[in-house]
């Protein structure tokens, strides 16, 4: 063991955990050190918790950290002595990346190996044999060109991640210019980091850029470093976007900011179904099939032009069939854009191998502080439940109690408070039950956007809000993602997806995009749950990828008076009308309206 001072705010222990106190004066700078190759388990208030993985290790090497690095970060740190054997992981684990390599050598694809000790280690795992051609020598094999993703997936199920310096096919070229006046009139010019990020993806045409994933915030332009990259690129690229907003928001970019004319992009959804040289879609009509036995209608898009790029916004939402195809696109330049790389189901591997390792990571603070994002304020208002729906919590099973706090009637008392303290700002309240959501809706006579508000009416809403028509809007979240609204600087979450850490994030990303003229770069984020219930805890767990970038909650208990618990009573009742109301619907067969897709947590 190694390296240590008594005064300094980080516990490093043998199981590749790390703890780190957050009332050291050093806190902030081994947050920030920790936040680059290590991810943030557990979060309370004096402790947090990180956990040090293979796949941190290698996307940290892919981004450039080197193994001397991250060992200098945990022994500059470290109260107690740093044990060996973490050392010796580190760097057993970062010399793991770039150890086996995939090239081309005179139109042959090969795997290229460190030594003849590890080419033979590889061949014991039965997957990744399968996969192998003929071997040439001690240190390589010949590899199918079909082969090539499936190789990547396999290799990395074992530790073994795979660079892939086998280039790329050049697609149909295409001439994109970016616009130093935009059609809007307002001057155009790409930030520096976003300069830098699509360069690093590039990286000037050679085989060591064109495929991996650029992490950088809600608010921080990532369609801006898309169409940079298209413009460095210069060939056919097919954009996959998160649902239709977003897919005509990026439209409307692309023809703003470049050379394209609306005739060169084309829209491929389940409205227009047109192939240009720039084509858009979206996750949901590529998933698209009659029944589970069925083809995905749609996948073939992927080969129906000689794309040079493919985009994939939002890439840790990108649905599992889809990865089948990425598999066999691997000659295709692939770009991945996204606030986080935290996937719920635990397929960040595959991200990894198929679209690419993280190759440019912009820290929320870093931009916060530049003033690009707004400076986030966020607040979780803990509320008791009320006398009348106490029982009813006992009795139920662990998802309805779930639900039943979430509906929390309180919940709207709250709203009415932050609604009075922010009348001058614009609001987006943002939850996940429909029928709480229809009751704020009549409540604050605001309009409502779920999963069954057509695309017209849809961006009518968002218009009236920008034009400032409204001061409020209620959202679902089908609006978690891709929704362009800069001027909303108030998010108040009355109810999520359980422990979802990317949901917490895009949706504080609603609110961070820069603000206009004569509004202050400020956003304040409201979470309001039920105190000791399961809500609760799902709270914390979903505040831990931003904790990790920096964001601290502040946490608050509102107090309720008789008159509150009356009329708690009153819209407990209306909603568990509503809810009767919709089960009989469902029984006669009848389709009714759900936003509860994934299962509560055993």
């Amino acid at each position: 063991m190694t390296g240590f001072n008594p005064q300094n705010p980080m516990i490093v222990q043998g199981d590749m955990t790390v703890l780190l106190e957050t009332q050291n004066p050093q806190y902030i700078e081994a947050r920030d050190q920790l936040a680059r190759f290590a991810e943030l388990e557990k979060s309370p208030d004096y402790m947090h918790t990180y956990r040090i993985t293979a796949l941190g290790l290698w996307n940290a090497a892919s981004s450039g950290m080197t193994s001397d690095e991250i060992c200098d970060a945990l022994l500059k740190f470290a109260k107690y002595p740093v044990p060996d054997t973490v050392l010796l992981q580190v760097r057993e684990q970062i010399s793991r990346y770039g150890a086996l390599k995939l090239v081309r050598e005179d139109g042959q694809l090969f795997l290229l190996g460190p030594d003849s000790v590890t080419m033979t280690q590889i061949t014991k795992f039965k997957p990744v044999k399968a996969l192998l051609g003929r071997r040439i020598d001690e240190t390589r094999y010949e590899i199918d060109d079909s082969k090539r993703g499936e190789l990547k997936q396999a290799l990395i199920k074992v530790n073994f991640p795979v660079e892939d310096l086998a280039g790329y096919i050049d697609g149909e070229a295409l001439d994109i210019e970016l616009r130093e006046t935009m059609l809007s009139g307002k001057q155009f010019g790409l930030r520096q980091y976003q300069k830098d990020a699509s360069e690093i993806f590039y990286a000037s045409g050679g085989a060591k850029g064109g495929s991996g994933t650029l992490v950088l915030p809600c608010g921080a332009g990532k369609t801006v470093i898309g169409i940079a990259t298209m413009a460095l690129v210069g060939q056919k690229t097919l954009i996959l976007t998160t649902n239709i907003t977003a897919l005509r928001q990026w439209k409307d970019e692309i023809i703003d900011k470049t050379t394209l004319t609306e005739d060169q992009v084309g829209e491929y959804s389940g409205e227009v179904k047109i192939v240009r040289p720039v084509t858009l879609t979206t996750y949901q009509l590529l998933t698209y099939r009659k029944s589970k036995t069925d083809e995905f209608v749609h996948m073939d898009l992927f080969n129906a032009e000689n794309w040079g790029l493919i985009i994939y916004d939002e890439v840790h939402m990108l649905p599992a069939p889809v990865f089948r195809s990425v598999a066999n696109i691997q000659a295709r330049r692939r770009l991945g854009l996204t606030a986080t790389l935290v996937r719920e189901d635990g397929m960040e591997d595959d991200v990894f191998s198929l679209i690419g390792p993280k190759k440019f990571d912009m820290p929320w603070k870093d931009l916060e502080s530049q003033g690009w994002i707004a400076k986030a304020i966020c607040m979780e208002l803990r509320i008791p439940l009320p006398r009348c729906m106490k029982q009813e919590f006992a009795a139920s099973e662990l998802r309805d109690q779930f639900r039943i706090a979430s509906e929390n009637p309180f919940k709207i008392d709250v709203i009415h408070y932050l609604v009075e303290e922010h009348s001058d700002d614009n609001i987006l309240i943002i939850g996940q039950y429909i029928d709480q959501l229809e009751m704020i809706s009549r409540e604050f006579n605001a309009p409502i956007i779920t999963g069954k508000t057509p695309n017209k009416e849809r961006q009518a809403i968002y218009g009236a809000f920008k034009r400032k028509e409204y001061k409020i809007i209620i959202v679902s979240k089908v609006a978690n993602f891709a929704i362009d609204l800069p001027d909303a600087n108030v998010a108040i979450q009355v109810s999520g997806t359980f422990g979802s850490r990317q949901e917490e994030a895009q949706r504080l990303g609603r609110v961070l995009r820069p603000k206009g003229e004569g509004i202050e770069n400020v956003a304040h984020f409201y979470s309001v749950t039920t105190k000791d219930t399961m809500e609760q805890d799902c709270a914390q767990a979903r505040q831990r990828f931003l904790t990790e970038q920096g964001y601290t909650y502040k946490i608050a208990f509102p107090e309720f008076d008789a008159d509150a618990e009356q009329r708690a009573t009153d819209i407990w009742a209306e909603i568990t009308a509503r809810r009767e109301q919709r089960a009989r619907l469902k029984e006669a067969g009848n389709e009714v309206e759900e936003e509860e897709e994934e299962r509560a947590p055993a």
